[in-house]
Parts: C-alpha cells; sequence; structure tokens
C-alpha cells in the first residue's frame, strides 16, 4: 500500500526499534568504535550520491537508493560482507528503481568505474572489476534481505506542507532541504517517520536562519520529544562530519574490518573460475 504511510511496509516493517538496531551491529561495534561506523555511514552515503549524480538522477532517487542501502545493512553485519558487496550495494540500489527510467547495463558499470577511479580511489585503490552479472547476483539478495519491501517515504513531501503553511517557503525550504539531504548519512530513516525528520530539519533551519516559529510548533499535535531527539543526532552528525577527512581516515577504518575468507572450491573449480574467486575475495 504505496498511498498511506501507516498502511505501507515502510512503517509497518522498517520503522526500526534504535535497541534492535544496535543489537544487530555490535558485531560490527567489535572492530569499529561509534565515531568510526558514523563515518563509515558517511563514506558509503557520499559513495551514493556521487554515483547518482554521475548518473544525473533525481535526489529523491539517490535517497531512496541510501535507505535500501542501509535497510540492507540494518539486518546484516558489515563484517561479513566482502568488498563486492559493499561497492555493489549502493550500485544495485539505483538499478533496482525504475521510477526514473532504465539505465543501461554498459552506463552503469562504466559510471561506477569513473567514480570510484575519480572520487574515491584513496578508499578503493583497486581497479572496478564486477560486471553486470555481479550486479545482477547482488540484487537477489537486496530484495531478500528487504523482504521485497521497495516502498519509501521520504521527508520532501511533508516538508514542503509544513514550509507552505508556516509561509517561509524563500526563506527556509533550500536550507531545510538540504538537511533532509544529509540526514541519509545517519540512521534516522530507519527509526522515525519521515514527517518528523521533516519537522526536525524545518526546526534546525529555523534556528539557523533565525526565524522565531515557537508558535507554530506549539501547535503541531507531535511528540516533541522525538523531534528534538531527531535534531541532537542531526547535531552530531555535523560535529562528526566537520571532523571527517575520508582521504586520510577511510583506508584505515576499512582495513580494520575483518575479510571474509572465499568459499572452499575444489581444484577443478578453483582452475576454472579462479578469476572469479579472486575478484569477489579482494578487499
Amino acid at each position: 500500500m504505496a498511498g498511506n504511510f501507516w498502511q505501507s511496509s515502510h512503517y509497518l516493517q522498517w520503522v526500526l526499534d534504535k535497541q534492535d538496531l544496535m543489537k544487530e551491529r555490535q558485531k560490527d561495534l567489535k572492530y569499529l568504535s561509534e565515531e568510526e561506523y558514523w563515518k563509515l555511514q558517511i563514506f558509503f552515503a557520499n559513495v551514493i550520491q556521487a554515483l547518482g549524480e554521475h548518473l544525473k538522477l533525481r535526489q529523491q532517487v539517490i535517497a531512496t537508493a541510501t535507505v535500501y542501502f542501509k535497510r540492507f545493512y540494518a539486518r546484516l553485519t558489515l563484517l561479513k560482507m566482502c568488498s563486492f558487496y559493499k561497492m555493489l550495494s549502493p550500485v544495485k540500489t539505483l538499478l533496482v528503481l525504475q521510477e526514473f527510467g532504465v539505465v543501461s547495463n554498459t552506463r552503469l558499470i562504466s559510471a561506477a568505474t569513473s567514480v570510484l577511479k575519480t572520487r574515491f580511489s584513496h578508499a578503493f585503490p583497486k581497479e572496478f572489476p564486477y560486471r553486470m552479472n555481479h550486479i545482477l547476483e547482488c540484487e537477489f539478495y537486496l530484495l531478500e534481505l528487504m523482504d521485497c519491501c521497495l516502498i519509501v517515504y521520504h521527508p520532501y513531501r511533508p516538508l514542503l506542507q509544513y514550509v507552505q503553511d508556516m509561509g517561509q517557503e524563500d526563506m527556509l525550504l533550500p536550507l531545510a532541504w538540504r538537511i533532509v539531504n544529509d540526514t541519509y548519512r545517519t540512521d534516522l530513516c530507519l527509526l522515525y517517520p519521515p514527517f518528523m525528520i521533516a519537522l526536525a530539519c524545518l526546526h534546525v533551519a529555523c534556528v539557523v536562519q533565525q526565524k522565531d516559529a515557537r508558535q507554530w510548533f506549539a501547535e503541531l499535535s507531535v511528540d516533541m520529544d522525538k523531534i528534538l531527539e531527531i535534531i541532537r543526532v542531526i547535531l552530531k552528525l555535523y560535529d562528526q562530519w566537520k571532523n571527517f577527512d575520508d582521504r586520510k581516515e577511510i583506508a584505515a577504518m576499512l582495513n580494520k574490518m575483518p575479510k571474509p575468507k572465499p568459499p572452499p572450491n575444489s581444484e577443478g573449480d578453483q582452475s576454472t573460475n579462479g578469476n572469479q574467486s579472486n575478484s569477489y575475495s579482494q578487499s
């Protein structure tokens, strides 16, 4: 049901409890500090953003791809997946989407190769070795782990409604929209309904623009404690982001993560599929 958020798979299956999310993440946090995990979230979201911009996709499509990536790793530890999935999950999430039209296989592979080489070679120094058969294989893992829940509600539409109701569209909308974009570098899209994220982003924009909107917020029938929780996460994101130099830090973080062992093969399999096995186990 795409027309009603409260009856959609987004709300019924993918607004998660924070304790459950952190429980799933404990295996990662044995090797990574909480600060490093935050920075990894920022980095992978930046990769998806760069790829989407290279393909000239709309921001909401890029945001949907980022949500798919986060849903995938909300159910699966980063440590069990080699760079094959870390690199191809954001690529494939963009391919899964149909709302922007079909992207040719050649164009998708070319875009991934170009983006990783020109913007993220410090993290992925080896050339992009994967082809469409690898990406299509990744699609099955992605869809299975998400239980085929492809409906995603974003904060953009409620944000537009709130700003118009406030009567400050020109003053607040550009900044609040950018803050919404930045929230996809956090877990907020997994933990809160999008209308709450929109309100929190609007609140931050009001503070930055020195717009007194206390009366407007006071008239809302919403749990302001949750809005303040979201605002604290947004402020923490900017604090982490400000001190994050991915060119200097990300390679060390990726190297800290254990590399999965390739599945055992017979000698015959190794001789015929050696190149594929080697590509899967690269880090």
